[in-house]
């Protein structure tokens, strides 16, 4: 098979750090975030992060968010292609978001046996690091096969989870029952969570903070051996710098922290943790 110039396209939600997007040229399609009136690309420029989830708590009404327009999709997508052989589109779950179906119409109209759409089944840097991997696969090969394959081995051995710190923006943006989060308030509960096949789970709930943040360092040491680990958190690097010296040991060189983009951190609210992670049987 003759080698073919691969190129990707992501949603915004995918946490890819800016100087590995450049690293690799892909496409970052962005998700919107509506607050009042105003709607904003989430492009880790016109909101800056930082700032966004310091105001976020006294916003109100709670911002929403949206899928990116056909339009914007189809025209950043079909830029993309121009020099690409093949065109590999990774997108957030359609089972959290239109997002999915916004960058499968913005492909419309490209020869569809030279483009590839991939249900990435998650989020963040999940999504992320199947872009990434399959990205480094692409410039090894050149061969779509074995870049879809990679991809696929990358999500059957990722990981994520995120311990939520408030049910609040949950409960505000409509993504948990009213009677659920009050409850879980009243009684301090700290939910951890996680992404399977597009739908979110709980899978710990721990009444303290402390005892929160020690059950996602050991959920990360139960993925090792490490291939890939990202520390991600919502205006709360304190933690993050604390997961870190707990798992010195483990850690792979390039560990990546990184505040979680506003689409998401819109309905997670602020100070949460969270973890992604790659256990190196990916490679088999």
């Amino acid at each position: 098979m003759a080698f073919k110039r691969i190129k990707f396209v992501t949603d915004s939600t995918c946490d890819i750090p800016a100087n590995l997007v450049e690293k690799w040229g892909i496409t970052v399609v962005p998700v919107f975030v509506n607050i009042g009136d105003e709607s904003h690309a989430d492009d880790g420029i016109q909101l800056n992060r930082e700032d966004y989830y310091d105001r976020l708590p006294a916003l109100n009404p709670l911002p929403t968010t949206s899928a990116p327009p056909p339009g914007i999709a189809a025209q950043m997508i079909e830029k993309a292609f121009e020099d690409a052989d093949h065109l590999i589109i990774v997108a957030l779950s359609p089972k959290l978001s239109a997002t999915y179906d916004a960058l499968r119409l913005g492909a419309g109209n490209l020869p569809p046996e030279r483009v590839t759409l991939i249900d990435s089944g998650t989020m963040s840097i999940a999504m992320g690091y199947q872009v990434l991997i399959g990205a480094e696969i692409a410039v090894e090969t050149g061969d779509v096969d074995q870049v879809v394959a990679a991809i696929a081995r990358v999500r059957a051995h990722a990981k994520l989870a995120a311990l939520i710190n408030s049910l609040e923006n949950l409960r505000r943006s409509g993504r948990v029952n009213f009677a659920t989060a009050g409850f879980g308030a009243l009684l301090q509960i700290k939910p951890i969570v996680t992404v399977n096949d597009g739908v979110v789970e709980t899978i710990a709930r721990v009444r303290t903070m402390s005892r929160a943040k020690e059950e996602l360092v050991q959920m990360i040491r139960q993925q090792a051996p490490l291939d890939r680990l990202a520390l991600l958190h919502t205006n709360n690097l304190e933690g993050v710098e604390w997961m870190r010296e707990q798992l010195a040991d483990i850690l792979p060189e390039d560990t990546l922290t990184i505040n979680v983009t506003t689409a998401i951190g819109t309905h997670i609210g602020p100070k949460c943790l969270a973890f992604v992670s790659v256990n190196k049987k990916w490679r088999n």
